[in-house]
């Protein structure tokens, strides 16, 4: 996503765009000014530890094998020209027990069931979602383990 309203020294517009906003703040950063909640769906995520041209690729996925439904933002970037860039960022929360041990952040995760209040409802709705998923919930694997034809 290419932040709303960002400049730098000189007045002109950052182009550097985002991939996640922090849910403690995405309602109140101006970046983020006017977008609307969407949904992304997934079957699963990846995550790499270790260092650099050594790292270990992680598979996050439900125990239950069900979808994973990322809370998400979104926006219409209105560049020069009329050019119209239509753009995503996730929204991303503390991690889970499941996931601390691999990355520090990890996406919200809606259950289909809330997924209707993350679209339709008020900020203060959306703000009790934007919780890790509990622990438990999800089965991570190296990805070299996971079974692709059951995975």
């Amino acid at each position: 996503m290419i932040p709303v309203g960002r400049v730098n020294a000189r007045g002109r517009p950052v182009m550097e765009t985002i991939v996640n906003a922090r849910s403690e703040t995405v309602f109140d950063k101006s970046a983020f000014a006017d977008v609307q909640r969407a949904i992304v769906p997934a079957s699963g995520w990846y995550e790499w530890t270790g260092e650099k041209r050594r790292k270990q690729p992680w598979r996050i996925t439900r125990k239950d094998g069900e979808l994973l439904y990322f809370a998400a933002i979104y926006d219409v970037w209105n560049g020069p020209g009329g050019v119209q860039v239509h753009q995503v960022a996730t929204v991303t929360c503390p991690p889970s027990a499941d996931v601390r041990d691999i990355h520090h952040r990890m996406g919200v995760i809606l259950t289909q069931s809330q997924c209707a209040q993350w679209l339709e409802g008020d900020e203060t709705g959306a703000k009790d979602l934007m919780v890790p998923l509990p622990d438990g919930s999800l089965r991570v694997q190296k990805a070299d383990d996971v079974d692709w034809d059951g995975a």
